[in-house]
């Protein structure tokens, strides 16, 4: 039974539910989510940093549904991030059903309806309501929210083992070619001098633009403080008030060290020991928690090394990302080119879209490979990322640090990946491919 719930709630809910049933979908450029999207018996779970693009995802979800013959009325749509559902709680949330029940007494019966949650982790408890929509049968659910917190262990057993996670990240390349309305090359490594300037130009402008929605076509200062204010609302919200964080100030300076410092390793003793000599106090479990609460919520993405031993995993430093290329230039003040902290990023970001799971290599020798990559299949790659490889002594450093990697992994495919054509190694011992960046990531095969 749905829990009483005040007249101007009921207003609010019934609008939103009406608006949801009316007028056309919102139109977007079409994103792709490699996997399953959704599962039988299970609610599909869109996560990701704020502002990725999940509501749009969700819509074109619901499009698509429309395209193979799901009815209108079908297809429920409520976003939760509304001030006017403020103290709502889930016990309310059946009232939901039950107005779309007496709208449309036949929906149920006819087929099954699919019920579309935005920003739903903002009503505490709301696992319980999804849950028992799930048991009552005759209906799929899909909800989006800015955090891994949808899917943390708590919530994950209370809907009993039902939770599907679908991640969404911001543009990748062919998408974001795609929403300036520029073409894909059918095959990007099959191309004229002036197709690969043009592509090559496009790619080095995405990686300083990055893949936020809102971010595409902007100037530089405008995108800068909209990137910088996206960093603020994910602390805040994401961090700050879901997890109640007191140290706001250490916080603070640990995104602006991750952000700046793309690609580094991350050490939680030399980053307290840093701290501490600035005068400011934080333990160094403070530090722990806090680099979780921030990969979590997908603002930060971490990289450990690859060792059989998890001792050894624990005690090496991560590597930290962003989860968006363009983070890299507004954080980071040393003045220095970022291409290649910019190109390796995207790369981490590409290779966790298409799922794979991914850790950095380091050799008995010193030498250091930027991913181990394991597909769905259990197939294997050994990436290296580098901006410009066309010097000899650069070339010979990064294809030394593959070729041994390649003794310790020998059913791993070998990739060198470059910024550009100009920038592969004059010559290249066989076994490794040498590629620029976008060629691979434009291709549709997984890595």
């Amino acid at each position: 039974m749905t829990r009483a719930i005040p007249r101007e709630l009921k207003e609010a809910l019934t609008e939103k539910l009406a608006e949801s049933l009316a007028g056309p979908l919102p139109e977007a450029t079409p994103r792709r989510v490699y996997g399953t999207v959704a599962l039988p018996g299970k609610v599909s779970a869109v996560i990701g940093m704020r502002r990725a693009g999940k509501t749009t995802f969700l819509h074109q979800l619901r499009r698509e549904r429309l395209e193979r013959g799901t009815p209108r009325e079908h297809l429920p749509y409520v976003n939760f991030e509304d001030e006017r559902f403020a103290g709502l709680e889930a016990g309310q949330l059946g009232f939901l059903v039950e107005e779309h029940g007496r709208r449309f007494p036949e929906a149920r019966a006819r087929a099954t309806v699919i019920w579309c949650f935005d920003e739903i982790q903002v009503v505490p408890g709301w696992e319980r309501f999804v849950r028992r929509l799930l048991d009552a049968g005759g209906c799929e659910v899909i909800v989006t929210g800015s955090s891994a917190a949808l899917l943390s262990r708590e919530i994950a057993t209370a809907l009993r083992g039902r939770a599907w996670e679908v991640p969404l990240y911001p543009f990748s390349f062919a998408e974001a070619l795609r929403h300036r309305g520029q073409a894909i090359p059918a095959d990007s490594a099959f191309l004229t001098g002036e197709e690969r300037a043009r592509i090559e130009r496009a790619f080095a402008d995405w990686l300083a633009t990055g893949g936020f929605p809102e971010a595409q076509g902007l100037d530089g200062a405008t995108r800068r403080q909209l990137l910088r204010d996206y960093v603020d609302v994910a602390m805040l919200r994401d961090v700050v008030e879901r997890h109640g964080v007191s140290n706001v100030t250490g916080l603070r300076w640990l995104v602006r060290h991750l952000l700046g410092n793309a690609a580094a390793h991350f050490s939680v003793e030399k980053f307290y020991a840093a701290l501490k000599s600035q005068g400011i106090a934080i333990s160094k479990d403070t530090v722990h928690q806090l680099l979780a609460h921030l990969d979590h919520g997908f603002l930060v993405r971490l990289v450990w090394m690859e060792s059989a031993s998890e001792r050894q995993r624990m005690v090496n430093p991560r590597k930290a990302y962003p989860v968006d290329p363009a983070l890299i230039a507004v954080f980071d003040r040393s003045g220095r080119a970022n291409s290649g902290h910019a190109l390796e990023t995207a790369v981490l970001i590409e290779l966790e879209r298409r799922r794979c799971a991914v850790t950095y290599v380091r050799t008995p020798a010193g030498y250091e490979v930027d991913f181990l990559v394991r597909g769905a299949e259990g197939e294997m790659d050994l990436i290296q990322v580098c901006a410009d490889a066309s010097d000899p002594a650069t070339a010979d450093r990064e294809l030394r640090a593959l070729a041994e990697a390649g003794q310790i992994y020998p059913g791993a495919r070998l990739r060198l990946l470059t910024l550009t054509r100009d920038g592969a190694p004059a010559e290249v011992p066989s076994g490794i491919l040498v590629q620029p960046a976008y060629e691979w990531l434009l291709a549709e095969s997984s890595a």
